[in-house]
């Protein structure tokens, strides 16, 4: 709901005015209902407002709670308000009075540095605890949104943007070379292993499930929740365990629906989006609310080259869902004329660092745009739901089933996933015991082989000494984990906090442009608890994959959206398509690239040549699958935010 900001003088000297202002200053960039500050002697506390929540409007931040000399600024919207009421003793009356900003201030009250502990929603904040002379502040379990610090030995600064920080004069704008290593060497989309750094040196953040405490010249950073896979649920039928998501699921809906503005969601043709749909509409509806979807479509003249199984427009789905449903206003956007070239320096400035998601950039932005435009407070997002409400991948269950030799219930599984998926049965025996049994890799022949081309400078890479670091969190010189496994891949993803770093930040800073909030049921804490509790022959039973999400949409979703098996949405198909009226400009800009001594000291400038010769004689549309597509974007995004931030 806000861009908070502040600073705290080390040294006890009073903090200068112009310091103030000009991190202030720098966050009108930013749309806001309010701003207020406070200023004590050598603290300062600032808010740049957003008000989204109906508690929100015309809310006091930084707050200050003189009778528990406590003062907060907050950058939060919490979910589990009620929850929290109980365990603070609050009573009925007072409930709609207070602010999400103030149940942070008591809950830090009552349970102190352990308080983070109790609180389930999106969140960074800062207190000042007057009594012990300390700051004390956190950052959700997975990092929705961003705060950012500077320390030194005389200053310690933070704010939710990186701007800000780097205005004041005390603040030196270097790179991190560190941070760039690490965003060149990973292949995927993670930017870093190491979520405490940013591409500026001195500039740290603190990570996802972390709180931070600074007491005098002393810092200390605090992991408080770490999220096990762990199956401890036990029930008695599928009914229940159904019943009990549904509740759960329900839940987690419910409290991100909660903006005195419109409601919206981004919606595809698949079962996340949708189920996060279907399970808004009678809250909304009781409301008198219609829900505002925002559905990404290729543009008119795109000639589709996906195999049959793959689907870039996703329209027919959509649509399924919207009828069946019901009480939705569509919205079905091909942002025609937009492309990821033409877009680069105003998404490196909202991003503040390099991105990998290039091909769905503009249309990530373009979603927000047109949100705001309808007045939307609150949109909707099941980005975490493949690893959450959706899990179940059918094939690598089966392998667990062929280890464990459990040959009937293997075989009975495979006919009738084969019947719902489509093909033969036997022809899925070869992948199903390459899975299990990895030895065999090496005696099945595959159909395809994957070669991803390295981007990082392999001279730069060992002067930084980077794949030794990325190898400890078990990626190889690939730059991919080098588990095939995908319960390991899983379990690591809840226990790393690396791995929600890059969408968040995206979430936050589209945010602040675009004055509404992404929130994400598919991610709600209670969600993802539940989720890592329930036994694996909930996700996949009776050829279903997914099978939880499938089962508990029964009457919420489609048939023809909830029971599809066969064919898969797939989105930025249409990056290459949208770029060719802008082709040779953009292979001109790599031409300069190529002879920039700076650049080139960080890139590999021998995969970078070779990616330039492939696309240098114009556009083709298998272009987008040939991995070496993306080397070019990649390395044209680092040279320009090289160029416009170092």
């Amino acid at each position: 709901m806000s861009a908070i900001a502040g600073i705290y003088n080390i040294n006890k000297e009073p903090i200068r005015i112009e310091h103030m202002n000009s991190m202030m200053s720098s966050l009108q960039v930013f749309p806001a209902n309010d701003t207020r500050t406070y200023y004590k002697e050598n603290l300062f506390l600032g808010c740049h407002m957003q008000w989204v929540t109906p508690e929100s409007v015309f809310e006091q931040l930084p707050f200050y709670d003189r009778q528990r000399q406590l003062i907060i600024t907050a950058d939060a919207i919490i979910d589990n308000r009620q929850e929290l009421f109980d365990k603070l003793n609050i009573e009925q009356s007072n409930q709609k009075k207070i602010s999400d900003s103030q149940l942070i201030l008591l809950a830090y009250n009552k349970w102190g540095e352990e308080s983070p502990k109790y609180l389930v929603g999106d969140f960074a904040y800062m207190i000042w605890d007057e009594k012990k002379q300390k700051l004390f502040g956190a950052r959700d379990f997975s990092g929705s949104r961003t705060l950012y610090y500077f320390k030194d030995n005389e200053y310690f600064a933070f704010c939710t943007a990186i701007n800000p920080l780097l205005s004041l004069p005390y603040v030196e704008k270097r790179l991190n070379e560190q941070w760039l290593a690490e965003f060149l060497g990973i292949a995927g989309m993670i930017d870093t292993v190491d979520a405490s750094i940013t591409p500026f040196n001195k500039i740290d953040q603190v990570p996802p499930s972390y709180s931070i405490s600074i007491v005098g010249n002393q810092v200390k950073l605090k992991r408080y929740c770490i999220l096990k896979n762990e199956c401890t649920l036990k029930l008695k039928s599928n009914e229940e365990y159904i019943e009990a998501f549904q509740d759960v699921f329900q839940q987690a809906v419910n409290s991100r629906l909660r903006t005195h503005l419109e409601v919206g969601a981004q919606l595809s043709g698949g079962l996340d989006s949708g189920s996060i749909v279907a399970f808004s509409a009678d809250p909304l509806r009781k409301e008198n609310k219609a829900l505002h979807t925002f559905s990404y479509v290729p543009p008119s003249d795109f000639n589709d080259f996906t195999p049959r199984n793959l689907m870039p427009d996703e329209t027919s789905f959509i649509r399924s869902t919207v009828e069946y449903v019901g009480g939705i206003k569509d919205h079905y956007l091909n942002f025609d004329g937009r492309d990821p070239y033409s877009e680069m320096d105003d998404f490196l400035d909202i991003m503040e660092m390099p991105y990998k998601f290039f091909e769905n950039s503009f249309w990530l932005k373009g979603m927000f745009e047109k949100a705001h435009e309808s007045n939307v407070g609150i949109l909707l997002n099941g980005g975490r739901g493949n690893l959450t409400i959706s899990w179940g991948s059918a094939i690598d269950y089966y392998s667990i089933l062929l280890k464990k030799f459990k040959w009937l219930r293997l075989f009975q599984e495979l006919n009738q996933y084969s019947q719902k998926a489509g093909g033969a049965r036997l022809r899925r025996i070869p992948f199903i015991a390459k899975k299990a049994f990895p030895f065999l890799q090496e005696i099945i022949p595959s159909k395809i082989s994957y070669s991803n081309p390295m981007l990082i400078n392999p001279e730069f890479a060992s002067e930084i000494d980077v794949f030794s670091k990325l190898k400890k969190h078990g990626m190889d010189e690939s730059g991919w984990f080098s588990s095939q496994n995908i319960y390991e891949q899983r379990k690591r993803h809840f226990e790393d906090v690396f791995h929600w770093n890059a969408s968040n930040t995206l979430a936050t800073k589209l945010s602040l442009r675009f004055p509404l909030w992404k929130r994400d049921p598919t991610n709600d804490l209670r969600v993802v608890r539940f989720c890592l509790s329930l036994p694996e022959d909930q996700y996949v039973q009776n050829g279903l994959d997914r099978a939880l999400i499938r089962r508990a949409t029964e009457s919420y979703l489609p048939d023809k959206v909830r029971l599809n098996q066969r064919i898969r949405g797939v989105q930025g198909a249409d990056w290459v398509h949208r770029m060719s009226p802008v082709w040779t400009i953009f292979i001109e800009e790599i031409n300069q690239l190529i002879s920039n001594k700076t650049s080139m000291y960080y890139l590999n400038g021998q995969v970078v040549k070779n990616a330039f010769e492939k696309a240098r004689n114009g556009v083709h549309p298998d272009y987008v699958k040939d991995p070496s597509s993306k080397v070019l974007m990649r390395s044209l995004i680092v040279h320009r935010f090289l160029r416009k931030f170092t």
